[in-house]
């Protein structure tokens, strides 16, 4: 510490000087660095930092640490701070966030925003573009972070998230009343919305972690699908799902008529599901098994119409059966009008689908995720 801060100024805080001596600590691991100068700031500085350290580099190259010591930012709040805190200069000045934990998202935040980070543990990643990048990761918090207010893996929840994210609804602005109808699906008789109180507490989680903005007569409105797509993939249970394995002689055009006869008697608990789905949504991943969502109930009107024998190996046909008949809900505009075929999951149910279902199931969701989820967002100019 003697040689990091100037003792001159008024001494930091105890948080204040954890946090710098972190900073000393990550930065003398990189033996070729040489002794980085710094000194912590007594008086308000235009951008608010908190310490400046200097890095002289070889052939009289530098940049200049602008250090921002936090004690509890949260991602919803990040963007507002981080641009009062723009730094005067952009040449070789770097500002960079100090905190006793940085979650994963308000690390992305950073990243995307230009800030470098480091945390108490010592998980960092500070960037000086072309001159020094350190990345560290997995390094146990020294101060455990408080527990989510929300839990994005539940059925409630995914109820929710499907109706914001939905490319079908890209850039729409909603009242929390606007979406609590949007998690009832009419289709099933009895179905009822998710309570407002939890509809309010996964708004309120998803606010605190940026990913969604505005509220009041604007409305709610997504500003980070990627990211709380990504989130919820993330919590996704998938193993809630049964899965059965079927074997059936039908193939081509007779296998897709017996399967829209199922989703005829089914009301719409029948559907394509994870690869098979993105196989219509966005061609990429070739699969010889057929993948399905089918409630539970009609089971039995799949197997006689599919002419399916269920078996331990050599399935080729692979049925999830849900604990949730949110999962056949899709918002999307019926693009099989005229035509006896049975509907895909919403695209957002098959992303999170493929990213628990195995084999080249990330790919296969890469696909979905790139051409069909997230352009229409991008031509809102929404993300």
């Amino acid at each position: 510490m003697g040689r990091f801060v100037n003792k001159k100024a008024s001494p930091p805080s105890s948080q204040k000087r954890l946090l710098l001596a972190t900073l000393a600590e990550i930065l003398r691991d990189v033996g070729w660095l040489g002794e980085a100068q710094a000194s912590a700031t007594d008086r308000p500085s235009a951008d608010g930092a908190d310490a400046v350290v200097h890095l002289a580099m070889d052939k009289g190259r530098g940049a200049e640490l602008r250090v921002h010591v936090s004690k509890d930012l949260r991602p919803g709040a990040f963007s507002a701070w981080a641009e009062r805190r723009r730094p005067a200069s952009k040449k070789a000045v770097v500002p960079v966030l100090a905190m006793p934990f940085v979650s994963s998202r308000l690390a992305d935040l950073c990243r995307e925003a230009g800030w470098s980070w480091y945390d108490l543990a010592g998980n960092c990643r500070i960037d000086v573009a072309g001159l020094l990048r350190i990345e560290r990761s997995g390094l146990t918090p020294v101060r455990r972070p408080p527990r989510p207010a929300a839990n994005l893996g539940t059925t409630a929840a995914a109820r929710v998230l499907r109706a914001l994210l939905s490319p079908a609804h890209a850039g729409w602005s909603w009242t929390q009343r606007s979406l609590q109808v949007e998690t009832c699906w009419a289709k099933v008789e009895g179905d009822q919305p998710v309570s407002l109180g939890l509809v309010n507490k996964v708004i309120q989680f998803m606010r605190d972690e940026g990913y969604v903005e505005g509220a009041g007569r604007r409305g709610l409105r997504v500003r980070d699908p990627g990211g709380l797509l990504a989130a919820w993939s993330k919590a996704y249970r998938f193993e809630r799902h049964e899965r059965r394995s079927y074997f059936t002689l039908l193939k081509g055009t007779a296998l897709h008529e017996a399967l829209y006869r199922v989703e005829l008697e089914a009301g719409g608990m029948a559907a394509y599901a994870a690869f098979s789905a993105a196989a219509r949504q966005a061609p990429h991943v070739r699969q010889p098994k057929t993948w399905l969502h089918v409630g539970a109930a009609f089971l039995d009107s799949f197997v006689q119409h599919a002419q399916a024998k269920e078996v331990d190996t050599g399935e080729n046909l692979v049925v999830l059966v849900p604990d949730d008949s949110g999962v056949f809900v899709s918002f999307e505009a019926d693009a099989y009008v005229g035509e006896q075929r049975l509907h895909c999951t919403d695209p957002v149910q098959t992303y999170v689908d493929l990213m628990h279902c195995g084999g080249r199931g990330e790919e296969a969701a890469k696909a979905v995720l790139e051409q069909k989820v997230l352009p229409p967002w991008k031509a809102l100019a929404c993300i």
